[in-house]
């Protein structure tokens, strides 16, 4: 209660009339409160829900009359990927905020999507594929992956000549991504391999990982944006530059509705055309 009065510029025991008012006039209890904790009822949820809908559709309605020229407000709640979210996407999110000044932005920094509903959530940018049926999936760009591996590390091992000398080597594993094997493609002569390996490390985390490969604690399959800093400054080194693993699209995703608002268009409309620039294409390291 206290919050929605910050956020609306006004008193606590103000939003609280408002509340006992809707409920009164609608003959529904919204929510249900304790000593401790507060949560809608079942009617609050639908209540909620309906009333996204009709803003939603009043600014779409807005938005058709009045195109371009509408001056989106409001707030976006955005979860990006971690690793992701702190570093690519924070020139695209800026760009945003320049083009349209009257929108705020929550930054939800998760490595697993959240609940669209329960949390509030406009939409996600999701590296990987989309398998939800519940949501739209826009495909933005795709995330060149490289593998690596720390001088400290390689001094331990004869240099691969083949993924399957890969086997018996340590690596660190991202579960989302890929957990005990691996599908690589010769870009020369076009042979696929596959590699199957037991990894000595697993995490979400891609900054995790990618230190402890540059700490020699196993080899590394990662997203090149992340990877090439390291190896230009030397601390890891190219392995089977010739050979590739597929890379990782980039969707944004968000809810199936009638309407969306103006704020998620534009959201949408940036990411589209700062994407691909923001992942890149790693130079092939020889």
């Amino acid at each position: 209660m206290s919050a929605a009065a910050a956020q609306l510029g006004t008193t606590q025991p103000t939003i609280s009339r408002r509340l006992q008012l809707l409920e009164r006039s609608m003959g529904l209890r919204l929510l249900q409160r304790s000593t401790h904790a507060m949560k809608l009822t079942e009617d609050g949820e639908r209540c909620y829900e309906r009333a996204l809908n009709l803003l939603a559709e009043w600014e779409s309605f807005e938005f058709d009359l009045r195109g371009a020229n509408v001056e989106a407000g409001g707030s976006l709640r955005v979860v990006v990927p971690n690793a992701f979210g702190q570093g690519q996407l924070i020139g695209p999110l800026a760009e945003f905020m320049r083009r349209h000044p009257g929108i705020t932005v929550e930054w939800l920094l998760y490595d697993r999507i959240a609940d669209f509903i329960a949390h509030g959530i406009d939409c996600a940018i999701q590296v990987g594929e989309v398998t939800d049926p519940s949501v739209v999936a826009i495909r933005l760009a795709e995330v060149p992956r490289m593998l690596a591996i720390a001088p400290s590390l390689l001094a331990r091992h004869t240099m691969p000549a083949h993924p399957r000398d890969l086997a018996t080597m340590p690596w660190l594993a991202i579960p989302q991504f890929y957990r005990r094997d691996i599908t690589l493609r010769n870009v020369v002569t076009g042979e696929v391999a596959e590699v199957t390996f037991q990894p000595r490390l697993s995490s979400d985390s891609l900054y995790a990982l990618t230190n402890a490969a540059v700490e020699g604690v196993g080899l590394i399959l990662g997203s090149a944006w992340l990877l090439q800093e390291h190896m230009e400054n030397g601390r890891l080194l190219p392995l089977l530059p010739e050979w590739e693993a597929a890379p990782l699209p980039v969707s944004i995703i968000y809810p199936y509705a009638r309407f969306y608002p103006a704020r998620l268009r534009y959201f949408i409309e940036t990411m589209r055309e700062a994407m691909p620039a923001a992942v890149g294409s790693a130079a092939r390291w020889t």
